[in-house]
């Protein structure tokens, strides 16, 4: 079982919202569609799932070209961020309400009910209707009644946006495990870097309606191809500055020299964009070879047991992350710290020119 965009694409009213893409997604896989607001990633499932026809391309499921099937044709399930249930049928209504559409026998849809049911933790409650559960649990309903379709293809457009922040704890917890059991192919939307980290399987990272990288999730993110999708796959985004190579030593603008080797050290010399994550960012020195950065601190927030740090660094605007709540004052300078190991070098066209010697390690 695959789904196969060849070089699709999607113009509307003169915009372009996706430029040709070809992406191959294989049965039993959870892929992570990663992009900020706007980046293509509900236009790419809206081409996937048949409700939109591209300008360019064809899509293919099972070596089979259904580009201009409609989507009531295929086997595709869908669950959007704002979930919908049959407020006036109970949790067993609703979750058989897709089979009872395709003739299934009432056997048949008993089982499937209350096999899926079982497995969205839904059971006890099969008699209520959705206005009597928790957010969490109307939410575990939509996903039963798009499991319960047996479809070869699962479409979430950013299902957990809208629950609170415990419950969207507990369902990313959940998710991979429910659908490790289902064997469909499985696409899941989310602007959010760490949740894609959590479901795990194959992310694709988006921006401005391209997939930038398409693999196993933590490969993506340990070695981004190219600055954008280093800066997609970081919340906040990555912090870059210029550097220079020379020899086996990297030159800042400060006149610090931080000494290399390996891919770094075999790079041609010349200028290069450092870039490095908010949360590789210390306010101590983490070891004898930190480089230190001086910065002006402009804004702190804190998150509970954290504070991100907005600093300028001589022009360049930086966001730390760091543990513990500091007493910090707006405007004054301050030194910023970085562990060489973090450090990822990126070529004068963005594209990745070493990685950081800890993602490479890994």
């Amino acid at each position: 079982m695959t789904l196969i965009l060849e070089g699709v694409s999607k113009v509307v009213s003169g915009q372009t919202h996706i430029h040709k893409t070809d992406l191959t997604l294989q049965k039993g896989t959870m892929n992570v569609l990663l992009g900020p607001t706007l980046s293509g990633k509900t236009s790419i499932m809206r081409l996937m799932a048949g409700l939109d026809v591209p300008n360019t391309g064809k899509v293919w499921w099972n070596g089979k070209d259904v580009t201009g099937m409609r989507v009531q044709d295929r086997r595709v399930a869908m669950v959007y961020q704002q979930f919908i249930n049959y407020p006036s049928m109970t949790v067993y209504d609703n979750i058989a309400s897709p089979m009872k559409l395709l003739g299934k026998s009432t056997a048949e849809i008993d089982a499937a009910v209350r096999k899926t049911a079982d497995l969205m933790q839904l059971s006890p409650m099969l008699d209520r209707k959705p206005l009597e559960l928790s957010g969490g649990q109307q939410q575990r309903c939509a996903l039963a009644r798009a499991l319960v379709k047996d479809a070869g293809l699962v479409l979430l457009d950013e299902p957990l946006a809208n629950l609170d922040y415990k419950l969207r704890e507990e369902l990313r917890a959940e998710i991979p495990k429910i659908f490790a059991e289902a064997g469909s192919i499985f696409v899941y939307a989310t602007t959010e870097p760490e949740e894609a980290l959590l479901l795990g399987g194959n992310t694709a990272t988006l921006w401005e309606g391209r997939i930038t990288q398409f693999g196993l999730t933590p490969d993506v993110y340990r070695r981004p191809v190219d600055a954008t999708t280093a800066r997609v796959f970081s919340d906040p985004p990555m912090n870059f500055l210029r550097v220079t190579k020379s020899g086996a030593a990297l030159r800042f603008g400060e006149g610090q020299s931080l000494a290399i080797a390996g891919d770094m050290a075999a790079l041609p010399d010349g200028d290069y964009t450092a870039g490095f994550r908010p949360n590789h960012l210390a306010l101590e020195a983490q070891g004898a070879d930190a480089i230190g950065f001086s910065a002006k601190l402009r804004v702190t927030e804190i998150t509970g047991s954290e504070t991100f740090i907005h600093l300028d660094h001589h022009g360049d605007r930086w966001v730390g992350l760091i543990h513990g709540i500091r007493d910090l004052s707006i405007g004054k300078p301050l030194t910023a710290y970085l562990d060489p190991k973090h450090l990822y070098l990126f070529s004068a066209t963005g594209a990745l020119a070493a990685a950081a010697t800890y993602a490479a390690a890994a």
